[in-house]
């Protein structure tokens, strides 16, 4: 192995032994966040709203976003990297979708960790990285840089 790669792997290591010390103190672990996404995605089937537009994107399917979902919250709360999807591309052109939405989202989220979550670090720390996550995919989903246009006049 190239002193290069060693020297990622070990900064790698590092990362994750410091996130996994983090969640630790702050009550977080792999029962949690599985609690987290099987109570907040029972809660996005039952919301007027948010529930048609997932349960049209993944009727049938259900089983394995939660997995998914699973994965993607512990590689980002314990910097495993094992998530290796594409949430921008899984959110293009899904019917419904709207950047309103997202708002909705993260209400949602919110009062599912004010009920669940084991510290008032934890509730901070996923919803920190919940608007992080929202706001990239609005951007993403949602921005056009024409409307930032001077020349608009708006």
């Amino acid at each position: 192995m190239s002193e290069d790669m060693a020297a990622r792997a070990a900064h790698s290591a590092a990362m994750q032994e410091r996130a996994e010390r983090d969640m630790a103190r702050m009550g977080v672990d792999a029962a949690f966040i599985s609690r987290l996404v099987e109570t907040f995605y029972e809660r996005v089937r039952a919301h007027d709203t948010l529930g048609p537009v997932f349960d049209n994107r993944l009727s049938g399917r259900w089983p394995e976003h939660m997995e998914k979902m699973k994965s993607f919250w512990s590689s980002v709360a314990f910097k495993t990297g094992a998530y290796g999807g594409k949430p921008v591309q899984a959110h293009m052109g899904v019917g419904g979708m709207s950047a309103d939405l997202f708002p909705q989202w993260l209400t949602l989220f919110s009062q599912t960790l004010d009920e669940i979550a084991p510290t008032g670090q934890a509730h901070e720390w996923f919803m920190q990285t919940a608007n992080r996550i929202a706001r990239s995919l609005t951007l993403s989903l949602f921005y056009n840089p024409a409307f930032d246009d001077p020349a608009r006049g708006t």
